[in-house]
């Protein structure tokens, strides 16, 4: 592991500033199972960035679940009042401005609605993407609902 070298690693080093540290590992964190194995953690420590397309708006709606957790997609379109699907790899790289696999739950290119799984803040510290397919960053359940300016919820199936 090393300080963030990739464009849009270091970018999102920049947008969480000097308080955090965004890591590049030599094996994939990719997946959520991928992550936990090169960081050492649990799965369920993994904030993983799910992004899904409102039906009606057409709007990107970020979703940052536990890896351990499946996105009832009905709850989260009843706390937003549209009903949401699944976004493909165009929408996503559009919307946030990383590719799938590497979404980081801050700093994309449209700003938009942000739910954060309640199962998250059962742990002290939890791993997030950070733009690539091997970069991460450690911080808090809070911190990370203050840095998305995000919502608690049970989204979780």
């Amino acid at each position: 592991m090393k300080p963030a070298t990739a464009a849009s690693a270091v970018k999102v080093q920049v947008a969480l500033g000097p308080a955090y540290q965004v890591l590049e590992f030599e094996a994939s964190t990719r997946t959520a199972a991928d992550a936990a194995a090169a960081i050492g953690c649990t799965v369920a420590q993994i904030a993983k960035s799910l992004v899904f397309r409102a039906e009606t708006s057409g709007r990107a709606v970020l979703v940052v679940a536990s890896g351990v957790n499946r996105v009832d997609e009905a709850k989260v379109g009843a706390i937003l009042g549209e009903k949401i699907s699944r976004a493909d790899a165009d929408f996503v790289r559009l919307k946030t401005g990383f590719a799938i696999g590497g979404v980081p739950p801050l700093a994309h290119a449209e700003p938009s609605p942000t739910l954060i799984d309640d199962a998250l803040f059962a742990f002290a510290e939890i791993w997030a993407a950070a733009g690539t397919p091997n970069a991460v960053f450690r911080l808090t359940p809070d911190d990370l609902l203050r840095l998305t300016g995000g919502i608690r919820a049970s989204i979780a199936r």
